[in-house]
């Protein structure tokens, strides 16, 4: 098919795809209240990052010195559990969980290599290094001894810090934020940029904030004076309390945040005092029930992050599944628990190691900056291509502009967020976009200087320069692709504008200029052609 031979579908499907580009790109560069008035607010729109928004940027490190602690508490209940469930069950003293390891009797000692060989099937290896996760060992012939391996803390911090960042996300996206930047960094830290948040105190307290909700028995046997120097029980803990005060509840836990199935923020009816309440999921329901059914009269303590918030006395079993956490809540840290808790507690605990604030004055300055510079990158193009291919420089001007409303269209449509190096790859995408005219339009000149036609000479230039811009275009893509993979912020950022740019750019430089000469050679059949 020849150059003449432009089929009219091609043309609609071409002029379709550009006016698309150009009437998704119009709300992004419409102001907020004009958008709201012409009806184009619910269209989607390219978002500003965090370095033309403004916002917030905070960098959490997890707390490795307590992973530990958290692997012996959890494995406490895991082997309380499956002692239990042995055909009989194995009787087994006060789990000790002193100096970083955990131990325990066995009361027949008959037993213990059968307690042993259970324990080492709650054991896992750690990857392909041979080792597991907990060291076990017999001392003195009856007392099991558990010790978390580094290998072991290695890979839970790895499977914890994955699960954190999962719900670090959960709990920005439940303030509707829009796309925030949520990478991990290194083995151990998580980087979290939300553009338009100008309150990094509150941010910081939603999604440092471990969640850790435990409903626990209180040891009401404790005593106070023991309890008041920090001793506490043997099976017991000692946490404070919001009001200052110390109690001794029992380690093992009734009720986790695990157990929950919704939290919402509510009022308490008598005082209209914020408070957050809670109902659990089936498994929660019914422990809840046994546990309240059996200590009626007894009070238990409900604990957030090891701190005590109140000790209600059971006074009748709570079959109905819920339950409501007060605690001198304000109406905003209520909802921030509420949205906590129904996020997930965080595996680990994490501590803000950065953290600033970008006013949105810098963005808008960016911004302009950045218009700026494209205004004079297109302004020059456009005359230096008019000047040097006439008429063929009107059509690749065209393109140019026709281009950069298709890149915004694009990020439009596929919520992407436009950064300040993203702003850099849209002036470089100006300036490239028209490297394809240029390969084409100088072959052409070729062409006509070798004494071939003007359909001849127009149609190998677009035919042979096509397979060099294909080529200079593949490898653009290839770095581009790298980049956006291995990349973050604005790496990222720069990355995406350039892929896309590397898209629209071939089909309005190839494919819609070459229509617009197919149009024009079809209609005038000129005997001459200036360029």
């Amino acid at each position: 098919m020849g150059l003449l031979d432009f089929p009219r579908w091609k043309v609609v499907l071409i002029w379709g795809a550009l006016l698309l580009g150009v009437l998704f790109a119009v709300p992004s560069l419409t102001p907020d209240a004009t958008a709201r008035q012409l009806g184009l607010a619910h269209m989607p729109r390219v978002n500003l990052g965090l370095d033309l928004a403004g916002g917030s940027h905070i960098l959490l490190e997890a707390d490795t010195a307590d992973v530990a602690r958290t692997r012996i508490t959890s494995m406490e209940d895991t082997i309380r559990d499956s002692m239990r469930g042995m055909s009989p069950a194995i009787e087994i003293g006060d789990i000790s969980t002193a100096n970083g390891a955990l131990s325990f009797f066995v009361r027949d000692a008959a037993r213990v290599d059968a307690a042993v060989e259970k324990i080492r099937t709650l054991t896992a290896p750690v990857g392909s290094t041979g080792t597991r996760d907990w060291d076990v060992r017999v001392v003195d012939s009856s007392r099991i001894v558990m010790t978390p391996t580094q290998g072991g803390i290695a890979q839970f911090v790895d499977q914890a810090m994955e699960g954190a960042t999962d719900i670090v996300r959960k709990r920005i996206d439940a303030l509707g934020t829009k796309e925030p930047t949520i990478v991990r960094q290194g083995s151990d830290r998580i980087l979290v940029e939300v553009p338009g948040e100008q309150n990094p105190a509150a941010l910081k307290a939603l999604i440092g904030k471990t969640a850790k909700l435990e409903f626990k028995l209180v040891d009401v046997g404790a005593d106070p004076a023991k309890v008041a120097a920090g001793q506490a029980p043997i099976g017991d803990q000692i946490l404070k309390t919001v009001g200052g005060g110390a109690i001794a509840v029992q380690r093992r836990a009734i009720i986790t945040g695990t157990d929950l199935a919704t939290a919402r923020q509510d009022y308490q009816p008598q005082t209209n005092e914020p408070v957050v309440d809670i109902t659990f999921g089936t498994r929660g329901a019914r422990a809840f029930a046994e546990v309240t059914q059996q200590n009626v009269g007894k009070p238990f303590a409900i604990i957030l992050d090891n701190v005590v918030l109140s000790s209600p006395r059971i006074n009748e079993p709570i079959l109905g599944g819920s339950a409501q956490v007060s605690g001198s809540f304000t109406v905003d840290s209520a909802q921030q628990l509420a949205i906590s808790l129904q996020s997930g507690a965080l595996p680990i605990a994490l501590k803000t190691v950065e953290e600033r604030t970008v006013g949105p004055g810098l963005g808008a300055d960016s911004i302009h900056a950045g218009v700026v510079a494209s205004v004079i990158a297109v302004v020059a193009i456009v005359a230096f291509m008019l000047l040097t291919y006439g008429r063929f420089g009107v059509y690749a001007n065209l393109a140019v502009i026709l281009n950069v409303f298709v890149i915004l269209g694009a990020m439009a449509l596929l919520n992407a967020t436009l950064t300040l190096p993203g702003i850099a790859g849209f002036v470089l995408t100006i300036g490239t976009a028209v490297d394809a005219n240029v390969l084409i339009n100088e072959r052409i000149r070729e062409e006509r200087r070798r004494g071939r036609g003007i359909i001849q000479s127009v149609e190998l230039g677009y035919k042979e320069a096509s397979r060099t811009i294909f080529e200079a275009n593949v490898t653009h893509a290839i770095s581009g692709i790298v980049m956006l993979l291995l990349g973050s912020g604005p790496v990222k950022g720069f990355a995406v504008v350039l892929l896309l740019g590397i898209a629209t750019s071939v089909f309005t430089a190839v494919l819609f200029t070459r229509m617009l000469v197919a149009g024009w050679l079809r209609a005038k059949r000129p005997t001459a052609i200036h360029i």
